[in-house]
Formats: structure tokens, C-alpha cells, sequence
């Protein structure tokens, strides 16, 4: 056994800190009786010394080990009741990850060694397991940040000039012909020239990630396989399967790689549960380090308070937990350098006492933290329970992904009646929902699809879902997805079925362009890519899930071209850059004073109530002014094509077509206000309306 000179150290910062000479080690738990450092070779197999820790400063456990270099790998064993009635669950034969590593090494090998208890007793979690599971699980290692930025620079991007990407990181590259084989479903992968190429060129400006936090997503048989990454073990450490090798740096080399592309990173983050679930779970960290601390318990302390459906809540209600989170939020953006995070399930996030509040600790504190304060934050508004739903419940400078926005606009283009007043408020940021406390119009995230459902080809090819293959007999996923195959379920060779589905989806994506608020699009909707149907692929590591580039026909290149159109059209109209809601005021265009947003018939009369009653009304138009020029963007959801016209008010215009969705339109056509033209089915057409040239 090697030997350090131990001495008290310091309580902070928690974690393992070099300063040049050693390491202090620090571990909070407020109901542990005795805690032991274990120090393991550099791949994590044998155990060289170990130390007890007897210094315990505010419920800080810390000591200092002269000598003690980067590289140093590491555990802790926590000594303490084992009582779950109580919710005391320490266990030291468990070998325990600091919650403050920075790296990780070694797997996580699914075996009952891994649990506190012994999973073949019949008192089930009751019952003690006197296994060791340090053969087992992963290892702390002790890091320093050595990464040279060199003159990076943050894009900065406004977030009413954001136009977010939602992707995978393993499921974008596994498939891609242009990446190096070694990179695909790696963060190298994602910065590989081919991919930022093309990314360039698409024109979104942020890549928002599914969970890149260490989630060990091979379970060996145990459980179902965890694609997605929704399941957190550590919160500061990349997940290790998406590194080359197992250097953390490549993470920050990504970064750097977009942000010299103008490209923010924008991270998906789960804080509102762990990989150890319920009573059931492994001990693999928080459980066996102060289970009552660090997750919610019922009034039984046995079993946990479940917000978020995966097993038990994190305890953001408990000081140190919640410093835990904000420690790291903050590490993420100081030290690795992301722009911004989408808080999965955010309401279980900001209950006090089990009730949401803008007032709980989490909100506060992030609404006042000098770093986050500056950077994206983006909530998804609900949790698992029934009380969860809280849109437009978030404060100023939040954004919230706005499924409104995507359930209405799918009902819309697949011809529901009495769609056009809802369809019309989300179209325009979602003011009934978001306008109020001086929120701006781009706190609305609009989205069509997310990773979670059906991606966009299959909303308009499947009526149902198609999960047989998760294993849970189609039982799992949303019901309700609001489509409409156009006539043939799947796959089919009918090519007016194909046309329709075709006409609709173009619509649909001119919609989420030309809507105001923030727009995210996700990977692979883009060119047409399905998921057969599957709308909760989280166990699909595969085909299913990846997307297929080799497989990208004419089709579905001229369609990543119209979403290139799309893209590039939004960033010219500074109509978009707006950041306050339309409120119907008065304002001056040339010689004319007008609303800043009118709504019109086909007729070319503005909106009455009873238009807004009308239940089979399936057309309307939206003319939106600003100081330089107008807009009018023309949304048909009706079968066949409409005679329009124009407001006699336009007559002395000059009006221009920008966009077709449908491509059937002359783009050299002469549009007079004074005489109808044609608008297709199923589809949005924009013109522009400026001053005429002297």
C-alpha cells in the first residue's frame, strides 16, 4: 500500500482539487458517521491505500494528501445507519463515485454487487448485501484543466436570432459516410469538418444535445438499454462512450470547434433524477453517500417521492443538493464552455413541499447567479405528475419549450376544424401563454417534434404508434400525436398518398420558420428521416434511432434545400428579430397608419370575431409590419387551392412572392392587390410588401 502524508484540508471547494503539492478532497454528507478514501492504481483495479477521513466542517467530509498528483483515481466508502425505514441506506461495501468528479474510468458492469441490499432476499431492499462493489463500478479520477481555448470566442447568439438543432450525438454520426469511423457517435464526430460543413450551410445557429452527463447507458440484460441518456450518474463528467479515447478534453475541443463556427452548444440536463432510481436501485453514489439528503422521501422514508417517473426525485430543496446542481451548471459553462441547458423536467426542479413555485430555491438562485444569468436557459415545463404542467409558469429570461405550439399546428395541417384562433396565438410567440412580467416573444420554443415522439416524416405517414419493438407491448409512448398518414399507414407505393404527406410536412416546416418566437428543428426532419413509426425510441441504439445519411434520395435533398431557403429567409426578414409581442398598436408605414399585425380573410378583410368562430375556417392570413417593409404569410390548410385577395389597402405596393411551400407558384409572377391569385393547397405562401421604387 502506498502512502500519502494526510493532513485536515479544507472543506471547499467539494471534490478532488490539485493545487500543485496534493489533493484536498472533499464530500459532504450530513448523516454519515465515518467516511474512508480508497485510492486505486491508475486503471482502477486494485486498491493502494486508504484513508479515514476524520474532519467533518459543516457536514463536509475533507482531508489533504501531499503528494497526490492528476491521474489519481479514487473512491469513498460512507460509513453510517442502514435503516431505509428511516431512509438511511449507507452501506460501505459499496464503493461510492464522488459527486464532484470531473472524470471518470473503468465501466459500469451491471452485477448484485452493485445493489445495498441483497436482491435475491425476500425482504427485498431490507435486507443488507455484505458484497463488494468495487470490481464493479466506475472510479473518480482527480483531474486539472490544462485545455488551451486559445482566442475562442462565445457566438453570443440573441435569442431572438437562435435557430436551435436538436440532435444526438451518437445517433447523428454513427452512420455518417464522411466521418471518420474511430469519430462516429463521438463529440469528435460532431466537430468533424463534413458535419460542420454542413451545419454551416443548414444555417442553425445552436446545436442543442440529448444528455452528454455520464450515464453508462449499457445495462448487459439487467434492464432495458438507456439510448437516450436520461438517466444521470455524474454531473460534472462527459458520458465516456461518446469520447475517442478517455480524455475529456475532446468534449471541450468540440466546443471550441463550434463556437469558431458560430455555433452555440446547448446541453440537455437532468438534475431532476439520478441513474440509482427507486428503493430498488443501485448504490452507486448519492444513495450510499446520504440517501435522505440528496432525493425526496414520503412520509414512509422507505420509499421516495416520484415527480419524474423514473424512480425518485432529486432534492433540490436540501441546500448542498442544490448547490450541487447550480456547482454544476456552472462548471459546465466556466470550464467547458456551453452556452446555455434545457432543463428536463424542470417543475419537479422548482417544487417546494411537493408544489411548483417561482419562488423555489432553484429559480431564485439561477435568476441571481452572476454566470447563468448569462447564458440560454430553456425549461420543459411539466414532470411526470398531474400538477406537473406549469407552461408560461417561468420567469423572466426563461425560455419553455411550447408543446402547445406543436399539437396545434400538427392539427392544423392535417385539416382539424376549429383550429385557426389557437393556431393564430402560437404562430405569433404565444402571447396568451408567455406574454405577461416583460417576458419576450422568443420565451416560446417552437417545435414540431423533439427527440420524444414521432420525428416529422412520421407525423404525417403513421396515425398511430409503432413501439412493438421497445418491448412493453405498445403501451409506452404519448396517444395522442395529433396525425394524419394521408391515407396509407407507413411506408407506401401510392404517389398521391406521397404528394399529400409531402405538401403538408412543407407547410409545417414554413410554419415553424415563419412563426415568431424560437425556432427548433430536429436532426433529420430535415430530409425526411423516420423512426418507423416509434415515437419513444429511448431504448433504440440503432438504425431506429441513428440517422441514415447514405439513405438521402432527390427527395429528401430538395428538401434540406427548402429548409436551407427557409432558414436563410428567416434571417433576412428583420421582422423576426423583434423581442416584444404584437399588441395591435398603431404604428406608421409610409404615408399609412397601421396595426402591427392584422389578421385577413381571403377575402382580404381583416378578422371578425365571427371569422374566429367559423369551424370549418381552414385558411387565414397574417400581415405583419415593421418600420421598412411588411409581410403577409398565407397559411392554406385547406384540400384544394383558394382564389386570394389582397387588402384593397396594398393596392399601391409593391408585392413580391418569397416562398411557395407547395412550388407551384411563378416566383416571376405579377401580384396586383387589385386581382385574386391562386393559393395551393395545403400550403403557406409569404410576400413581401414594400414601397413601390421612385
Amino acid at each position: 500500500m502506498s502512502e500519502f502524508k494526510a493532513t485536515f484540508g479544507r472543506y471547499f471547494p467539494l471534490g478532488s482539487t490539485f493545487d500543485g503539492n496534493g489533493v484536498n478532497f472533499a464530500l459532504f454528507s450530513a448523516h454519515a458517521e465515518k467516511v474512508e478514501l480508497c485510492l486505486f492504481n491508475e486503471d482502477g483495479t486494485k486498491e493502494t491505500g486508504r484513508y479515514t477521513i476524520d474532519i467533518n466542517d459543516n457536514n463536509i467530509w475533507h482531508i489533504y494528501l501531499e503528494g497526490v498528483k492528476p491521474g489519481q483515481v479514487y473512491g469513498y466508502r460512507v460509513y453510517g445507519p442502514y435503516k431505509p425505514e428511516e431512509g438511511k441506506r449507507f452501506n460501505p461495501n459499496k464503493l461510492l463515485l464522488d459527486p464532484y468528479a470531473k472524470k471518470i474510468i473503468g465501466q459500469l458492469i451491471w452485477h448484485k454487487a452493485l445493489f445495498g441490499y441483497d436482491i435475491s432476499s425476500e425482504d427485498k431492499d431490507l435486507s443488507f448485501s455484505t458484497l463488494d462493489s468495487a470490481p464493479y463500478v466506475p472510479k473518480s479520477v482527480v483531474v486539472e484543466d490544462t485545455f488551451d481555448w486559445g482566442d475562442e470566442k462565445r457566438p453570443n447568439t440573441r435569442f431572438e436570432d437562435t435557430i436551435i438543432y436538436e440532435t444526438h450525438v451518437r445517433g447523428y454520426t454513427m452512420l455518417h459516410p464522411k466521418v471518420e469511423t474511430c469519430q462516429r457517435g463521438k463529440f469528435a464526430g460532431l466537430a468533424s469538418p463534413s458535419v460542420i460543413n454542413y451545419l454551416n450551410w443548414l444555417g442553425v445557429t445552436a446545436i442543442e444535445l440529448l444528455p452528454v452527463f455520464s450515464f453508462f447507458g449499457e445495462k448487459h440484460g439487467m434492464y432495458i438499454d438507456n439510448y437516450w441518456g436520461y438517466e444521470t450518474l455524474s454531473y460534472f463528467v462527459p458520458e465516456s462512450k461518446y469520447l475517442v479515447g478517455n480524455d475529456i478534453d475532446e468534449f471541450k475541443q468540440m466546443v471550441k470547434t463550434l463556437h469558431a463556427n458560430n455555433k452555440e452548444v446547448i446541453l440537455d440536463v437532468v438534475y431532476n433524477h439520478t441513474i440509482e432510481g427507486n428503493q430498488l436501485g443501485p448504490t452507486l453514489c448519492y444513495r450510499g453517500i446520504d440517501n435522505e439528503s440528496y432525493y425526496t422521501l414520503q412520509e414512509n422514508k422507505r420509499f421516495y417521492y416520484d415527480s419524474t417517473g423514473c424512480g425518485a426525485s432529486f432534492n433540490l430543496q436540501n441546500p448542498y443538493v442544490l448547490t450541487l446542481v447550480l456547482d454544476s451548471m456552472r462548471y459546465w459553462v466556466n470550464t467547458m464552455h456551453v452556452d446555455g441547458f434545457r432543463l428536463d423536467l424542470a417543475t419537479s426542479l422548482s417544487r417546494v413541499r411537493g408544489k411548483f413555485t417561482q419562488d423555489s430555491g432553484f429559480l431564485l438562485a439561477a435568476r441571481q447567479d452572476e454566470t447563468l444569468r448569462q447564458v440560454k436557459m430553456i425549461a420543459e415545463p411539466w414532470d411526470a405528475t398531474m400538477d406537473g404542467y406549469r407552461i408560461g409558469a417561468y420567469p423572466p429570461g426563461w425560455a419553455e419549450w411550447n408543446d402547445r405550439y406543436r399539437d396545434v399546428v400538427r392539427r392544423f395541417w392535417r385539416g382539424d376544424p376549429k383550429q385557426v384562433g389557437e393556431f393564430a396565438s402560437r404562430i405569433t410567440g404565444s402571447s396568451d401563454i408567455f406574454g405577461y412580467s416583460n417576458r419576450d416573444i422568443w420565451s416560446s420554443i417552437n417545435f414540431l417534434t423533439s427527440h420524444d415522439g414521432l420525428n416529422l416524416r412520421d407525423a404525417v405517414s403513421y396515425n398511430n404508434k409503432h413501439n412493438m419493438v421497445n418491448g412493453e407491448n405498445n403501451r409506452d409512448g404519448n396517444d395522442a400525436n395529433w396525425t394524419w398518414n394521408s391515407g396509407d399507414e407507413g411506408f407506401t407505393d401510392n404517389q398521391d398518398v406521397k404528394d399529400n404527406r409531402l405538401l403538408r410536412l412543407r407547410a409545417m416546416l414554413a410554419s415553424l420558420f415563419f412563426s415568431f418566437g424560437t425556432p427548433m428543428l430536429v436532426a433529420g426532419d430535415e430530409f425526411g428521416n423516420t423512426q418507423f413509426g416509434n415515437n419513444n425510441p429511448y431504448c433504440q441504439d440503432n438504425v431506429i434511432t441513428w440517422i441514415v445519411w447514405e439513405a438521402i434520395n432527390k427527395t429528401d435533398r430538395n428538401l434540406v434545400r427548402y429548409i436551407k431557403k427557409l432558414i436563410a429567409l428567416r434571417k433576412k426578414m428583420k421582422i423576426f428579430e423583434r423581442t416584444k409581442f404584437f399588441t395591435g398598436e398603431i404604428m406608421h408605414y409610409g404615408n399609412y397608419k397601421v396595426k402591427d399585425l392584422v389578421w385577413l380573410t381571403q377575402d382580404g378583410v381583416e378578422f371578425t370575431g365571427q371569422d374566429w368562430l367559423t369551424e370549418n375556417r381552414k385558411c387565414l392570413a397574417a400581415l405583419a409590419f415593421n418600420e421598412e417593409c411588411s409581410y403577409q404569410i398565407i397559411f392554406n390548410g385547406e384540400a384544394q387551392s383558394i382564389k386570394w385577395k389582397l387588402s384593397p389597402s396594398l393596392k399601391k405596393l409593391k408585392v413580391e412572392l418569397l416562398l411557395d411551400s407547395s412550388e407551384t407558384l411563378d416566383y416571376d409572377m405579377k401580384i396586383d392587390a387589385a386581382q385574386p391569385f391562386e393559393v395551393p393547397a395545403w400550403s403557406v405562401v409569404l410576400l413581401k410588401i414594400s414601397q413601390p421604387e421612385k
